[in-house]
């Protein structure tokens, strides 16, 4: 039987889980999902993980330009950009 939060015990367990130091690929996909199912903004949570393999960001090499900042994934090399 699927366990049913409420939107504000959904928000509890995803503040909860990005207080934690490392973050697992599976945990994150975990809480990706949980979010986008009761519409919840990850915000500032979305640049602890990569985009593309969910891999947390820590370890990455950080590049910052004009217009962006740029965090290479350690894991699959990928480019995560954000607007400065």
């Amino acid at each position: 039987m699927k366990k049913t939060f409420s939107k504000k015990e959904a928000e509890e367990k995803i503040e909860e889980f990005f207080k934690r130091d490392n973050l697992k690929v599976k945990d994150t996909k975990k809480i990706k999902r949980l979010a986008m199912s009761y519409n919840l903004k990850l915000e500032e949570y979305k640049k602890r993980f990569c985009k593309k393999c969910f891999a947390d960001l820590r370890g990455g090499k950080v590049r910052i330009g004009k217009r962006f900042k740029i965090v290479v994934c350690g894991s699959c090399g990928f480019g995560n950009r954000w607007g400065i």
